[in-house]
């Protein structure tokens, strides 16, 4: 039995995109497609969809959306041979030109391709994050690639565990991904992979930027965020990896409240609904 219908909106996937339910994305463009488009749906990867060989590597336990450039043979195709196979597949209405006619946002092809080109992307940062070292591996996770590993060591061996492993370093002085004046890395991210026109990824980078430099007064929330981010780190001690478990629960709940609910108010005494 399948769960997922046939077909999913752009609207209702960008709606589980920047959660632990995201469904995973399969980009079942026509190679020459793919290679002359600028953009990629959030945490995409492109399979050949000709070739089975990769279809084993999915996770049977979570959805599939597959998306080609209009939604025609070549997603539908992908998405028939995986329904046959037991996945909950579906396909994206409208394809590629559907969600840009929704006005949803794309990753930048070219700046995946460039520090992250193969799955799972590796990453490394400094050892106990607090709040931009928990906020970026979230954008990674959720919008870049979901497969992604992030090594945590002492600061001064950062550089040196790049080189020698070929991870991405991010939020050390003097590399590409870091903070620009008083801007934070996550907004040095943001900016790179084409996001920071998003408006409710741009309202969670002020919140992010005024926990990360002392600057509450950029975002009412950034206090908050502030507080809860420094008691998790107290909390964990060295468990850097079980940080950003519970932390990517805060970024998850802080992006839909951004999204779905900041126009909600609560008073006392509660009013009948």
């Amino acid at each position: 039995m399948h769960s997922a219908g046939y077909f999913i909106s752009p609207t209702d996937l960008w709606n589980l995109i920047g959660s632990a339910r995201a469904p995973q994305l399969i980009d079942a463009r026509r190679r020459d497609v793919y290679d002359a488009a600028p953009g990629l749906l959030p945490t995409a990867t492109w399979q050949d969809a000709n070739s089975a060989g990769w279809i084993e590597s999915l996770d049977r336990a979570r959805p599939i959306v597959v998306a080609c450039k209009a939604a025609h043979q070549m997603s539908q195709m992908v998405a028939a041979d995986l329904r046959e196979k037991g996945y909950d597949a579906s396909v994206l209405t409208g394809g590629y030109a559907g969600w840009s006619d929704a006005g949803l946002p794309l990753i930048d092809k070219a700046t995946v391709q460039r520090l992250a080109p193969r799955q799972p992307s590796l990453w490394v940062t400094r050892r106990r994050p607090k709040i931009d070292r928990v906020a970026c591996p979230w954008l990674i996770r959720r919008f870049i690639d979901a497969k992604a590993r992030i090594l945590f060591v002492d600061p001064p061996e950062v550089p040196a565990v790049a080189r020698e492993t070929g991870a991405v370093p991010f939020d050390i002085e003097g590399i590409e991904i870091s903070h620009e004046g008083s801007r934070c890395s996550f907004d040095t991210m943001l900016k790179l992979f084409g996001l920071e026109s998003e408006p409710s990824l741009a309202r969670l980078a002020l919140i992010v930027r005024g926990a990360d430099t002392a600057r509450p007064d950029l975002a009412p929330e950034a206090a908050g965020l502030h507080a809860v981010s420094l008691g998790l780190s107290a909390l964990a001690g060295d468990d850097d990896h079980g940080l950003l478990e519970r932390g990517f629960m805060i970024y998850d709940a802080l992006f839909a409240y951004l999204r779905f609910a900041s126009a909600e108010r609560h008073n006392w005494p509660a009013k009948a609904a």
